[in-house]
């Protein structure tokens, strides 16, 4: 693939977050109707002045600064203690030991956990996995690493036998010698949480077939009533060759301080090591002293959270279901992915369309799928009243571009 080609698979333009800093003036072909009145919202991420950060976040990043150069210019896989803290954590959450000074590493974002696994695993010619639809980065980088995608439904609309993946197409895509699957779960954009006979599942054909799993797990902590999760390193068949992506920067709000971790498989986390110290030496070190507050919130803190999300989500769901729209319940998250009707515009035109006339900012459905370009994906980490009411201008949006 020629150099151009390979950045050109990124199309960062219409990437979460990207909408809302385009120009103005590029949209004033599309005034083609009077602006609705409200608060802007840009559900493209969420809001962290209605959800702050963890409590103690700011006194921990200034302990990190007192610290001076000790905490400034940690291993290139970072801190030695705080990664001690995050294995017995993380060990006790997904339910395998990790050993911190081989199979974890704290990262510049969870993006930048995902860039570093895949680079550390894609090559041109690999052939990888991608469920469709799922986290925009995996089919994007995939791409520009060079390798060749065979994609994997996912069925995750309400009353589907079977919500998560179509495990026969990936049974089929793992015998005809994919080397690398990469999922999120719960599912970006959908909210899926797979159930546990599917881990156990993929475990197992992992297994079987030798295929490295990268697994991003970020929103596994913020799950509604009556959920269960499963980790895919806990379950009984868990290959080795396994990599788990989390971190605090969505549920717990601390996105701002770039931070992730991925651990698992010590052969890849070495190469991600080899990777980190080249590309960002390594996930900025005054901030890995927040990672002190992960895990370690105020008691009824984390419950609270996932109370009022879960509140914000059934009110924008009942919005959208009142006039018609298609959308599944997300089990775990942040994120809505809501299905338009046919428009008398494209629908990316009309997300351009709710960003100028509604003050509605929304990721188009292409991002995360070819085929979902008919639906827009909302994180409702949102302040509830002013989410609610922008999901309402979105329907009337709906209402006067109907053919």
């Amino acid at each position: 693939m020629e150099l151009d080609e390979k950045f050109q698979a990124i199309q960062a333009e219409n990437a979460p977050g990207q909408e809302a800093r385009k120009s103005a003036d590029s949209l004033d072909s599309l005034m083609l109707g009077p602006m609705l009145d409200g608060t802007p919202v840009d559900f493209s991420h969420g809001d962290v002045d209605a959800f702050a950060p963890t409590p103690g976040a700011l006194e921990a990043w200034q302990s990190g600064f007192q610290s001076g150069g000790e905490q400034a210019y940690t291993e290139y896989r970072g801190d030695a203690s705080i990664r001690e803290m995050l294995a017995g954590k993380l060990a006790e959450f997904t339910g395998r030991e990790i050993h911190s000074d081989s199979e974890l590493i704290i990262t510049p974002g969870t993006q930048g956990a995902l860039f570093l696994a895949y680079a550390s695993t894609i090559g041109a010619g690999t052939k990888t996995a991608i469920m469709e639809p799922d986290y925009f980065a995996n089919r994007k980088l995939a791409k520009f690493l060079g390798g060749e995608m065979a994609p994997v439904p996912l069925r995750y609309q309400d009353g589907t036998a079977g919500r998560g993946p179509d495990l026969s197409k990936l049974k089929a895509v793992f015998k005809k010698g994919v080397e690398v699957f990469a999922f999120s779960n719960p599912n970006n954009p959908t909210g899926v949480v797979f159930p546990r006979s599917t881990i156990d599942e993929i475990a197992e054909l992992a297994s079987q077939y030798n295929v490295t799993v990268i697994v991003d797990q970020l929103y596994s902590r913020l799950l509604y009533s009556g959920e269960e999760f499963c980790h895919l390193r806990g379950s009984h068949k868990a290959p080795d060759n396994v990599i788990t992506i989390m971190g605090p920067s969505k549920t717990e709000s601390l996105s701002g301080f770039r931070l992730g971790v991925a651990f698992g498989s010590a052969a890849i986390i070495d190469r991600m090591e080899r990777l980190q110290a080249i590309v960002s030496l390594r996930a900025a070190g005054y901030s890995q002293a927040a990672m002190r507050t992960w895990f370690n919130e105020p008691d009824g803190w984390l419950g609270q959270r996932i109370v009022e999300h879960e509140a914000i989500r059934d009110d924008l769901l009942n919005v959208f279901r009142d006039a018609g729209l298609t959308v599944a319940t997300p089990q775990a998250g942040s994120y809505l992915f809501p299905e338009l009707p046919a428009l008398a515009v494209d629908h990316l035109t009309f997300v351009g369309l709710l960003r100028r006339q509604a003050n509605v900012t929304v990721t188009p459905g292409t991002e995360f799928a070819p085929h979902t370009g008919s639906s827009i994906r909302l994180n409702f980490s949102q302040d509830h009243a002013s989410a609610v009411a922008a999901a309402q201008r979105i329907v009337t949006m709906v209402e006067r571009y109907k053919p």
